[in-house]
């Protein structure tokens, strides 16, 4: 029995992580957390027994407790409730799917407490990835990446001694804007980047996937994940999004891996590694496939992957700096307070004006969010 806490239960992949233990009968859940939403968590509770659970809201926290006082379930809240989620003893694998660096916190405890973890928040390496993968090294334990293009470089690599790596091929769909010019984006509204089309994932990631934010966050973290110098990591425009993401080896060869837009294959793998459970599912026919196609990405029209090689190279506390800028400015184009193109101009805004630190700690991480929030509270 593998015994797994789960951070961020009711969003999309937490609840695909919940469908996992559905129909695996050796996994079983010892703790919930989310934000908000206690009617799902609830619901979760009522499923799947767990020992603790945690509301990020203390409101919704006061609510959940209300709600299943007939269960031997204790509710949490806030910060604290994360922590001690992450440290409780009778869990092995802490699956971090939390949106922002709330994650970073929950990470470290669970690192330091022996537990395994499951990554599919790309704040935590993004922003300490220079923290978090030595202590996970002294620790002795594994980071199993959940995000797909992450997972397909690890299922690329398994084996392989690093240092015949030639480059990392990482793969992206090119969002609904692909070919578009800065013109057209002009018009750009809320419910034109939230058509994905190939993906079904939350409101932010959906729009970071169309500013190819997302794409730059994914470099800043596999450079910490497999230990990657920055400019042996290249993006590859691939609108079908089968070919999940490729490793180059030293001799020519490219190893690739393949399958459906679904993420519930490489939570799976993460949670079963280095063991592969059947599961159900469309598979690829190559046949209807017909072909695949691949180009390079625009960086001048969707400059915010231009400006994470930025933030990757002279590191610090950049990479936060840009995560905190793209995540507020993501909220208000969600809002609608400003435009889609302002997205990436407010991140290269804060990127110039927030005082830069060499080799952050936690708390220079999270001081250094909150004066990005604060530089571009003017919007709100």
């Amino acid at each position: 029995m593998k015994r797994i806490a789960v951070l961020g239960s009711t969003g999309s992949i937490g609840t695909q992580t919940l469908e996992i233990v559905r129909n695996n009968e050796d996994l079983q859940v010892t703790a919930l957390a989310a934000g908000t939403r206690v009617d799902v968590m609830e619901a979760q509770i009522r499923e799947f027994h767990p020992l603790l659970a945690a509301m990020w809201d203390p409101g919704a926290a006061r609510e959940l407790r209300l709600r299943v006082s007939d269960l031997p379930v204790k509710v949490l809240c806030g910060m604290e409730g994360l922590l001690e989620i992450a440290g409780m003893p009778q869990a092995e694998v802490l699956v971090t799917a939390v949106v922002g660096m709330i994650g970073i916190r929950p990470t470290l405890e669970a690192i330091r407490s022996g537990k395994d973890i499951a990554l599919a928040n790309k704040e935590t390496l993004v922003c300490a990835g220079h923290i978090i993968m030595p202590l996970a090294e002294r620790c002795g334990v594994s980071i199993l990446p959940v995000d797909s293009e992450h997972s397909a470089i690890f299922q690329s690599l398994n084996g392989e001694p690093k240092e015949r790596v030639s480059k990392i091929l990482l793969t992206a769909s090119g969002g609904p804007f692909r070919g578009m010019s800065r013109r057209e984006l002009e018009k750009v509204q809320v419910e034109d980047a939230l058509r994905h089309p190939n993906w079904s994932m939350g409101r932010k990631i959906t729009v970071d996937s169309s500013t190819l934010v997302n794409k730059g966050l994914e470099v800043m973290e596999a450079r910490w994940l497999f230990g990657t110098e920055l400019d042996r990591i290249q993006v590859v425009v691939h609108p079908q999004s089968i070919i999940h993401s490729m490793v180059e080896y030293v001799d020519g060869a490219v190893i690739a891996q393949l399958g459906m837009p679904d993420m519930k294959l490489p939570i799976q793998y993460a949670l079963f590694y280095p063991d592969r459970r059947p599961m159900a599912g469309k598979r690829v026919d190559f046949f209807e496939l017909g072909s695949m196609t691949f180009e390079r990405p625009d960086p001048e029209t969707f400059y915010g992957l231009k400006l994470a090689y930025r933030a990757a190279k002279k590191g610090g506390n950049l990479p936060t700096v840009y995560n905190a800028a793209n995540e507020r400015a993501v909220g208000l184009f969600l809002e609608r307070k400003i435009s889609y193109l302002q997205i990436p101009e407010l991140i290269e805004g804060a990127m110039d004006r927030i005082p830069f630190v060499e080799n952050p700690d936690v708390e220079q991480i999270l001081k250094t969010e909150r004066a990005v929030y604060e530089e571009l509270a003017g919007y709100m």
